[in-house]
């Protein structure tokens, strides 16, 4: 056996080190989270004292500190941060070996949402101020998480329409085998007719059930409601069959260090209303005067690239072709060449399409351009199946036109933007174990995706500096 390796004679006695200490590497990230906390103004962020049942309070740094360890270490569930604090060295020595019991773990978490929010926000302004974030060019983009709320308890008018016609299925189904039981032999029919009896009755419960909460769903203000957390919503993904009930994180991450500048946790479905909202964000975070926002076609909307052009964002975002006409063989609206200081469109005949009409929709105000000899122009199989063609611009058209323009002259833009936050959200999906949120409510979900982006920064920051840089750093 003397080719194998050995380990050690459990009972033999060995000289341990001196103090916990010298158990925890000048390399190990515990020392980068406790200086980090220690470094921070806990009472100007808003942490309020942790209190347990019958002993004195932990002091929030303590308490902030295993946080940080949990999240940095796939750990977290208050009950395995409980047992993780009483056999971990490296959290014996983070903590000072004091082990706080799930409770007090999970209301610390519960009590100081905004702080640890705004202990987030300073880690991205320590990061601005060491020189990690110097660019001016972020990335984009939203991805769905689940939430503590399975697909079952989640109503919306087609859910409960499907389910209410499955229901009616089976009771038509129980009916038809109660028929049939009927016609057995007077043994087996009562005893399978009585079966059949109790199983049509708690369909019709449940039938019932359905429709009051249908009339519930009617009266919500977006005709949604979930049983197990309010705020959650139905949302769709890729995959046919794949929608979940959870949560549309927005992430705004710098391209240059991959370190996330701005986060938001919605329940909206779409990212169409978030464009300047992250752009906003990530500005203030970077502190630069001229920021460039990269995010794809699922964020355009002309109103939100006008938004970002006033806030001194620069957006490059995808326009998505939603014309039928081009779908269809006709031309579409690109083919049409605008001549801004005439106000006119030129059609792939060489007519001239003039401004007749200006109306709003959707608060937009939409000027609508067509030319009087389309009847007789030989291209028109080709251009529209109506009268004439006519061709619809935004009175704010020049700010998409100049973005699609920067889109052109970057055909690198969405490939940076991929490859800069899709990695962010799978990482932290790993973390999670591909699992859902542990707490519920959009405000502590919120808390609980700050502690992952915290801890993904702190990895982050780590990696580009080294725990002993990132130190000296943070003392500095």
């Amino acid at each position: 056996m003397g080719r194998f390796i050995e380990g050690c004679e459990r009972r033999q006695a060995l000289l341990l080190a001196d103090c916990v200490d010298d158990y925890v590497g000048a390399e190990n990230a515990v020392r980068v989270i406790d200086v980090f906390v220690d470094e921070l103004d806990l009472a100007t962020l808003g942490f309020e004292g942790a209190a347990a049942t019958a002993r004195p309070g932990y002091h929030p740094a303590t308490l902030l500190k295993l946080y940080l360890y949990g999240y940095m270490n796939q750990v977290q569930s208050s009950r395995r941060l409980e047992r993780e604090a009483g056999r971990h060295v490296e959290v014996m020595w983070l903590t000072g070996k004091l082990a706080p019991d799930f409770k007090t773990i999970a209301d610390f978490r519960r009590d100081n949402g905004e702080a640890v929010r705004a202990a987030c926000k300073q880690f991205v302004v320590l990061c601005r101020e060491i020189g990690l974030i110097v660019g001016g060019t972020v990335a984009a983009d939203g991805s769905r998480f689940k939430a503590v709320n399975t697909r079952d308890k989640n109503y919306t008018p087609g859910a409960i329409r499907l389910r209410l016609a499955q229901v009616e299925a089976s009771i038509e189904r129980y009916l038809d085998k109660l028929d049939t039981a009927d016609r057995q032999e007077a043994g087996v029919a009562e005893m399978r007719t009585a079966r059949l009896n109790e199983r049509i009755e708690a369909l019709r419960r449940q039938m019932r059930t359905l429709q009051a909460m249908a009339r519930q769903v009617e009266v919500a203000p977006d005709r949604q409601i979930s049983l197990t957390d309010p705020d959650a919503r139905a949302m769709a993904t890729n995959g046919k069959g794949t929608g979940l009930v959870g949560y549309n994180v927005q992430a705004a991450v710098d391209t240059d260090s991959h370190i996330v500048v701005a986060h938001e946790v919605t329940n909206l479905g779409h990212d169409r209303t978030q464009l300047a909202n992250m752009g906003r964000q990530a500005k203030d975070a970077t502190g630069v005067e001229h920021l460039t926002i990269l995010a794809d076609r699922g964020y355009f909307s002309g109103a939100e690239v006008l938004a970002c052009e006033e806030a001194g964002v620069t957006p490059i975002c995808p326009k998505p072709l939603t014309s039928g006409a081009k779908a269809e063989g006709r031309f579409g609206k690109p083919d049409f060449f605008y001549d801004a200081p005439s106000d006119i469109y030129r059609c792939p005949a060489g007519e001239t399409l003039t401004k007749r009409t200006t109306t709003i929709e959707n608060g937009l105000v939409l000027n609508r351009y067509w030319s009087s000899y389309c009847r007789s122009c030989a291209l028109k199989p080709g251009c529209t199946t109506g009268n004439e063609r006519r061709v619809t611009r935004w009175e704010h058209e020049h700010v998409v036109e100049a973005m699609q323009d920067r889109l052109e002259r970057r055909p690198d833009a969405m490939r940076i933007r991929r490859r800069t936050v899709e990695h962010v959200f799978g990482t932290i999906k790993d973390w999670m174990g591909r699992s859902h949120f542990k707490m519920r409510r959009l405000p502590n979900v919120g808390t609980e995706m700050s502690l992952h982006v915290l801890a993904y920064n702190m990895k982050r920051a780590i990696a580009l500096l080294g725990a002993p840089g990132l130190i000296a750093a943070m003392r500095g």
